[in-house]
């Protein structure tokens, strides 16, 4: 594709849909627009006209043209700048597996780990016991590989290492250590970190804690 594309990305700094997008977007070292919504206020026309259907962020918009999903969106940005950095394996059965625990990723990851910083209680200990499932699903899966895909960062590794900007959080409000409990994964989320794509998207732990305590307080309950 042309340097001179416009890209723009309908964004919310804590959402670690919206971070999977940049984590793409930095890997192809793709220059673009990043344009911050208001996630709990009135929404953007521009949002709306481009995700009438969800009218949730992350939107990529292309040459005028809106592609939604984080994981449609990460797929869509390695077919289009297929000649910078592939995020997905050229073999059609490792490509399926990819596409299979990103998407075990996005349907396990977000409700357990939401709960453990929304509730407490005996609601909280039962997400916190969902979320260790899940872990322990994907500490099988990594293994001793470097990365879920083998020696490459990619699709896989995208889609859960945003997860861990809120790692910090998680383990406060569960009172757990992620280290103790599940210390390949911890070392693969430090592999990760080492990656300037990956350290220049993703937000400072401590500030996503303090967005967490403003919102349980908004919530009731603190």
């Amino acid at each position: 594709m042309a340097d001179d594309d416009q890209v723009i990305l309908l964004d919310f700094w804590a959402s670690v849909f919206g971070m999977r997008v940049r984590i793409a977007l930095a890997e192809k070292e793709i220059k673009y627009e990043s344009r911050e919504e208001d996630l709990f206020g009135k929404k953007s026309d521009l949002l709306l006209k481009m995700n009438p259907v969800y009218k949730k962020i992350p939107v990529l918009i292309h040459n005028g043209k809106p592609v939604c999903e984080s994981l449609i969106i990460v797929q869509y940005i390695d077919e289009v700048w297929k000649d910078r950095s592939p995020l997905m394996p050229s073999d059609p059965y490792e490509r399926a597996q990819a596409r299979f625990w990103a998407d075990f990723i996005d349907k396990k990851m977000y409700l357990p780990s939401r709960r453990i910083r929304t509730t407490k209680g005996e609601e909280q200990e039962a997400a916190k016991k969902e979320l260790f499932e899940i872990f322990k699903i994907l500490e099988e899966e990594l293994g001793d590989k470097p990365y879920f895909q083998g020696e490459a960062f990619g699709f896989v590794d995208i889609s859960l290492i945003t997860f861990s900007s809120w790692f910090h959080t998680f383990e406060t409000f569960g009172n757990f250590s992620l280290e103790v409990e599940f210390p390949k994964i911890i070392a693969w989320t430090k592999r990760c970190m080492e990656r300037e794509s990956v350290a220049k998207s993703l937000p400072d732990p401590k500030k996503i804690w303090t967005f967490s305590v403003e919102r349980r307080r908004e919530l009731g309950l603190d």
